[in-house]
């Protein structure tokens, strides 16, 4: 039975991603090498964990750049959480392959990673493409969080693409995702494999960046589905003018969503996790920034405000970061019915000082890597929790007396699946549109890449980046491996700086702006705005599709 769809979505099917001038009219099979290169740190580390694909150069479209030579038979699959723009991937990249030939064919794995090693996929048709095209979601082949590591795994993706006779397998999916495929790439070239491993950069929490690889996909879009949204309860709480909004948005590792959306809307106190992390602010400490700003306000004749509060900031608190590894370090041990009587003296009264709710979530089940699920913490239950407790304390010193009113929000799978912007509609379409052009080149081990996103799409850059040149050393589940390093937040850079240099002022006055929602049609400068953090990080004030 063929799916209803609504009229947006319709009319958004008919959208023509617009290609950089590079992509336009060849697979670009003639990629020129640059610089050979290294790793982020721990090269020696790196290079004996990828020696057959370490220190591989930069990849750019020549001059003679042709088509590819022959049809390409390609897989893809989709790992990690949702971003918007995944399904143009696919289209992109479907369009390249068809175009290399007769008998061309794009395998789609199912469910995620489990797929290829599985051998779970199905051949994606024309028809199939075209009702996904510009829509959100990975509903076209669906993802999943499973990682290639053991041996039999690796062994059994081996035995899926060479029976299936692949000359590539794109992975789409974020830093540790990107990191399987570097492994695989690895285990494929140890192999004498055929199938040339592609990555492409995705991850809404835009912590995957680095050098060329200037925004990951997914980003644009969830940010301004967010700012959409903190505007709206802006003009809420200036409206009402009796609550202070805390709002939770994603962003584990990182606080790049949050300094986004901080900077579309001009919320009133927003909490940034690398600063603190930096500052060694303690949760006492946040308390009363919180605090101040709420006593501040409200002397002003404002007992209303909003506060964005990045998803890991928990981690990002250094007493509490040390108390999360202390727990994860417990927690992966056998014999640890009662985790707190095994914490030192420190974490354990930071612990047992945390409300109950607060502690049972620091204590439930540990992610894929061994860690504290901390999507699944109310941090932001925490800090009204805190503050309210700071504010009693005021009132019976003298010190306020006030009202402190609150409602709590989170602000996540909202934005993972929505309709791509036209920005990241391009973006993506012309990251699978190069992604088929490294593997008609046979370049393995390469993530596709697009630089100077802040120009016209026209102008973007293909840059084929190696895998290994993003790499560090961590620990993970007490082991030191090699992964993709994530892109924090430099609060030495144009994006936290002209946040910080408006913060005072923002905290005290109503200077809410409200972005509205994604805009697909009209003038170039609403519906093709790049993000605020790559215009200030490129230093260009414009610039659309």
């Amino acid at each position: 039975m063929q799916r209803d769809v609504s009229p947006l979505e319709r009319a958004r099917t008919g959208y023509r991603p617009r290609l950089p001038r590079a992509l336009e009219s060849t697979t670009a099979t003639g990629l020129e090498p640059g610089d050979p290169t290294s790793a982020v740190r721990d090269a020696e580390a790196v290079r004996d964990r990828f020696p057959r694909t370490f220190g591989r150069p930069t990849l750019r479209v020549g001059p003679g750049a042709t088509s590819g030579a022959r049809a390409l038979t390609v897989g893809v699959v989709l790992s990690g959480g949702q971003a918007p723009g995944g399904h143009n991937v696919i289209a992109g990249l479907f369009d390249a392959v068809a175009a290399s030939g007769d008998g061309a064919r794009l395998h789609g794995f199912l469910g995620g990673p489990k797929g290829v090693f599985t051998g779970d996929a199905v051949v994606l048709d024309a028809k199939t493409i075209e009702r996904f095209r510009n829509t959100g979601g990975f509903d076209m082949i669906r993802s999943g969080r499973d990682k290639i590591e053991t041996a039999e795994q690796l062994a059994a993706c081996r035995e899926t693409c060479t029976r299936l006779a692949l000359d590539g397998l794109v992975v789409v999916g974020g830093d540790d995702s990107n990191t399987n495929a570097a492994v695989l790439a690895e285990h494929f070239a140890e192999h004498d494999m055929a199938t040339a491993v592609v990555g492409v950069p995705k991850t809404i929490d835009g912590d995957l960046k680095a050098g060329p690889v200037e925004a990951s996909f997914g980003f644009d879009t969830a940010t301004r589905v967010y700012a959409a949204l903190v505007g709206n309860i802006c003009r809420d709480a200036r409206s009402a003018a009796k609550y202070w909004h805390f709002i939770r948005l994603m962003g584990r590792s990182a606080s790049h969503v949050t300094l986004e959306v901080a900077l579309q809307t001009r919320a009133n106190v927003t909490l940034i996790g690398e600063e603190i992390r930096e500052q060694g602010a303690t949760l006492d400490e946040i308390t009363n920034r919180v605090a101040e700003a709420v006593r501040r306000r409200y002397a002003a004749g404002r007992s209303y405000g909003v506060c964005l509060v990045p998803e890991g900031l928990i981690e990002f608190i250094p007493e509490m970061g040390r108390l999360i590894a202390e727990l994860n370090d417990i927690l992966a041990g056998a014999g640890a019915d009662d985790p707190a009587t095994r914490l030192g003296a420190e974490s354990r009264a930071l612990f047992e000082g945390l409300p109950p709710a607060i502690r049972e979530q620091l204590l439930l089940d540990r992610d894929s890597h061994g860690n504290v699920l901390v999507s699944q913490i109310d941090t932001e239950l925490l800090l009204t929790g805190k503050v309210a407790q700071r504010l009693d304390e005021w009132k019976r010193a003298g010190k306020f007396d006030g009202s402190f009113k609150t409602q709590n929000h989170f602000f996540g799978y909202e934005g993972r699946c929505a309709a791509p912007t036209d920005f990241d509609a391009d973006y993506t379409y012309g990251l699978g549109r190069f992604a088929a052009a490294l593997i008609a080149g046979g370049h393995s081990g390469y993530m596709s890449a697009l630089s100077g996103l802040a120009a016209d799409s026209a102008d973007w850059t293909p840059v084929g980046v190696p895998l290994t040149s993003l790499m560090q050393i961590e620990t993970r589940k007490g082991k030191q491996v090699p992964v993709i390093a994530k892109a924090l937040v430099r609060t030495d850079a144009e994006p936290f700086s002209t946040f910080a240099a408006a913060r005072e002022r923002w905290a005290l006055e109503d200077e809410y702006l409200y972005p509205g929602a994604i805009q697909y049609f009209g003038p170039d400068e609403v519906r093709g705005a790049r993000t605020r953090t790559l215009q200030l990080e490129s230093g260009v004030r414009g610039g659309g599709s």
